[in-house]
């Protein structure tokens, strides 16, 4: 199976050691999503504009860990993306955005200039 990371999961991150058994296969650009900062990591919520992140192959155990991580307490829910890569697995954010900084780049790596 496959994923589609967009913040602190992705390489040289700050919880880029839980993909630390996940094979990358290359960046993707998803359309249609909105990036926005909830402080140390990113959510994405549908709408206009693109999110820039990697995919990656990953086991079940591995997104058995990931679904722990980010789908507790219902922040967010994970949904099926297509990427040139196969479909994949990405988390989108499932509480308002209102008052949260907007990622106008998409690149969660931009942060620091929003």
């Amino acid at each position: 199976m496959r994923i589609f990371v967009y913040g602190s999961l992705r390489r040289k991150q700050g919880n880029s050691h839980w993909m630390t058994n996940a094979q990358w296969l290359g960046e993707h650009h998803v359309e249609n999503y909105a990036l926005y900062s909830l402080g140390h990591y990113p959510g994405v919520v549908a709408g206009e504009g693109s999110v820039v992140g990697e995919v990656y192959r990953i086991d079940a155990s591995t997104l058995s860990e990931l679904d722990a991580l980010r789908t507790k307490g219902g922040e967010y829910k994970r949904q099926l993306i297509q990427t040139p890569y196969g479909s994949a697995w990405m988390y989108v954010y499932q509480r308002p955005v209102d008052g949260l900084t907007r990622i106008e780049s998409g690149n969660w790596l931009d942060k620091e200039k929003y």
